[in-house]
């Protein structure tokens, strides 16, 4: 996977808006499970990418500095070479001065050489130590988003079983109010026995009403048969 790739992933991912994928969702639940498995894989992938990246850069900076150290270190022993061909051509040994000074030619050469290569590398390891940064940014991020996943999950379960709480209370109450409960049809029921009993009362207070009614005819029909035995009773005297 080049760095590119890399790069271009871990600032896809971290910039995902979570929300406008909700909304766009059908069970929102489920989708932020897949995501978060999907997260999860993806920072996995992106950190093994990431540390071999890193990886490779600490290689060129190890490289850099045995380049940088041979430079001074090809630096110094041009400097006692020459130094000792002096000495020895002060002593009158030009021949062994002259190898000392070519001894010294080859040193700074390979001073050069080093010298070239660490600055060769300089602007690689420049252009590495940005994307790197870059990477770690981008990791932090989809870390971030990770767990804004994760409570984003967390809430939506819990307000869930928050409105599955309420509609069952909701349900409860609703079916007490119910006009067709047991308690209503009981109700209803007491109602009509009230009813029936009224009506017994009244049929029974006209069945009374008609009892008297015969008395008073009766002490009516009395009364006229001892008046008619009275006026009988003064014609024979």
């Amino acid at each position: 996977m080049s760095k590119q790739t890399i790069l271009g992933r871990v600032t896809q991912l971290a910039r995902a808006n979570i929300n406008a994928l909700l909304d766009q969702a059908e069970d929102p639940q489920k989708m932020l499970d897949q995501l978060i498995r999907d997260y999860t894989n993806n920072i996995s992938e992106a950190e093994q990418a990431v540390a071999t990246t890193i990886g490779n850069l600490r290689m060129l900076e190890a490289d850099h500095k045995e380049d940088v150290d041979a430079a001074a270190e090809w630096g110094g022993k041009a400097l006692a070479a020459s130094r000792k061909a002096d000495e020895l051509r002060a002593a009158g040994s030009a021949a062994d001065a002259d190898r000392f000074d070519n001894l010294a030619k080859v040193a700074l050469g390979r001073q050069l050489q080093s010298e070239k290569e660490a600055r060769t590398a300089e602007p690689v390891i420049a252009a590495q130590t940005e994307v790197v940064d870059k990477l770690k940014s981008g990791l932090d991020a989809m870390r971030g988003k990770l767990t804004e996943l994760q409570a984003k999950r967390d809430e939506l379960v819990a307000r869930a079983r928050t409105a599955r709480a309420q509609n069952t209370m909701l349900d409860a109450v609703k079916d007490i109010m119910d006009p067709t409960s047991d308690l209503n049809r009981f109700e209803e029921k007491v109602r009509r026995e009230e009813a029936m009993a009224m009506g017994k009362q009244e049929l029974a207070a006209s069945s009374l009403d008609a009892q008297f009614e015969s008395l008073e005819d009766l002490g009516r029909t009395s009364e006229i048969e001892a008046r008619l035995a009275a006026l009988k009773a003064g014609r024979a005297a």
